[in-house]
């Protein structure tokens, strides 16, 4: 802990003197003592939902998938714990029940629901002013679910990751980095696991020289420590003052998404799970929308998954500077032909809306458990088949309303307007392969086709995609 930190303790009450950013708040506790803390391990004392977030019953940022593991691991009868539903502002009570002849015991979901008077109830006749005066009552009376709640579990015992590793705090110094083992080598060089001053598990990414335009990076990164959120790997700091540069991040235990998807499953995964999977990445991808951030390299391999299921976005913004990789974001560099939409493939117009593409194509990938996109074509295949319609199809695991949810990712921008010569370098360094052909091929189509499309409708935005899936999930809850 820095010496400018405010060291907290659970339930205790804090004065917050400045909200200094969205990350970080400088607090008094009730001995006087200021600092500063991380806003999300604090919520305003006057508002109701203190009234939840005090309870040991209460596991926030808990999915369904995680809340049965728990309860499963416990093997109480009657075990239990409330966690917000997939439809934002509710909240389910999730029951362990070894009753129903169920061979070891069953999970069951209820979810809270509310009167138009503004009361809470899990069954109808039972109507409470409060969230935890119906647990207490339903602690003693099973009313309609297939068991009292009997014993609480809990999952309080991860705290949520922080923006930076303390106030104002962007540069870390190597000597307090520990090198514990290697967990592979990305694009940009090796990744390893370790330590921050001794106790911290981070992941440090080693920059390999030559690979990244290191100076716009660095300016960039103290923009990227202020993105703060559940799903998004938590940029903690960077080292700059040596070669190589390290990034320095949260560490997830699961690794890498398609690895995931691939091996890491201990069992075949249920709707549910592969929803909650879509969910956690279009969550963190609406937060980095309304940042006005664009990630552009969305794809299973630029995701994470803690050791708790969660999935995380990683690598957000980071492929503006890369040098040599398969990314193309202007004249000269490259982009990730599979995962992109005609007017990247085109014209290399980057947006949010190219990311929505990207959140498709990743949706595609978890439920075919971690298949190559367009599997049977090359790069030059991919651009001339998607640009004139072709789609990926619907995988086996996925039912129509998912697959709608992903259609509605590959809509054509409302309109893309091209003149002769636009962007001329982009189309010059468009594919990693087959770069002679490919470039005949767009140079034709541009030139004897309309150079301005229509088209009625539009791609959602992140925040109607999570909603979406939200929606979707809470059917199947």
């Amino acid at each position: 802990m820095d010496q400018s930190d405010l060291e907290l303790r659970k339930d205790e009450e804090y004065t917050i003197l400045e909200m200094c950013d969205a990350n970080w708040w400088r607090a008094r506790d009730k001995y006087g003592n200021e600092g500063y803390i991380p806003s999300n391990y604090v919520v305003e004392a006057e508002k109701g939902n203190i009234l939840v977030y005090v309870h040991s019953w209460y596991c926030k940022n808990t999915n369904r998938s995680q809340a049965e593991t728990l309860l499963k691991t416990e093997n109480k009868d009657g075990g239990f714990l409330v966690r917000d539903s997939s439809k934002a502002g509710k909240y389910t009570v999730s029951l362990f029940s070894k009753g129903g002849g169920e061979t070891g015991g069953s999970c069951r979901h209820y979810n809270i629901c509310t009167t138009s008077q503004g009361q809470f109830y899990l069954a109808e006749k039972h109507n409470f002013s409060t969230i935890p005066e119906l647990i207490n009552y339903h602690q003693h009376n099973a009313a309609g679910m297939v068991s009292r709640l009997k014993y609480i579990v809990s999952n309080r015992v991860r705290p949520p990751s922080i923006a930076g590793l303390g106030y104002g705090v962007w540069e870390i110094d190597p000597l307090y980095l520990t090198f514990i083992k290697e967990l592979g080598t990305g694009q940009f060089g090796v990744v390893k696991y370790g330590k921050w001053q001794g106790k911290h598990d981070v992941a440090i990414k080693m920059i390999k020289e030559g690979s990244m335009s290191e100076d716009d990076f660095i300016e960039e990164a103290k923009i990227m420590m202020k993105l703060c959120h559940q799903n998004l790997v938590q940029l903690y700091g960077v080292c700059t003052k040596q070669r190589p540069i390290y990034i320095v991040t949260e560490f997830l235990s699961n690794g890498c998404l398609l690895t995931y998807l691939k091996e890491g499953l201990k069992q075949h995964p249920t709707n549910v799970q592969l929803l909650e999977m879509c969910k956690d990445v279009s969550e963190g991808m609406a937060y980095l929308e309304s940042q006005q951030y664009i990630h552009r390299d969305l794809a299973a391999r630029n995701c994470l998954v803690d050791g708790n299921g969660t999935v995380k976005v990683t690598d957000f913004g980071l492929s503006r500077y890369v040098l040599d990789d398969e990314y193309t974001s202007s004249a000269g560099s490259k982009f990730p032909v599979r995962w992109s939409p005609p007017e990247v493939l085109l014209y290399c117009k980057f947006s949010s809306k190219s990311d929505i593409w990207a959140y498709g194509v990743l949706m595609w990938e978890v439920y075919t458990l971690g298949r190559l996109p367009y599997e049977r074509l090359n790069n030059t295949e991919i651009v001339d088949q998607v640009s004139r319609g072709l789609r990926l199809y619907r995988p086996q695991l996925a039912n129509e309303k998912v697959y709608s949810i992903m259609s509605s990712c590959w809509l054509e921008v409302s309109e893309i307007c091209c003149v002769m010569g636009f962007n001329r370098g982009c189309t010059q360094t468009l594919v990693m392969t087959e770069t002679l052909q490919t470039m005949t091929m767009i140079f034709t189509m541009m030139t004897t086709s309309l150079f301005c499309l229509q088209k009625a409708e539009e791609r959602p935005t992140f925040q109607e995609l999570a909603s979406n899936v939200q929606d979707l999930l809470y059917e199947l809850q």
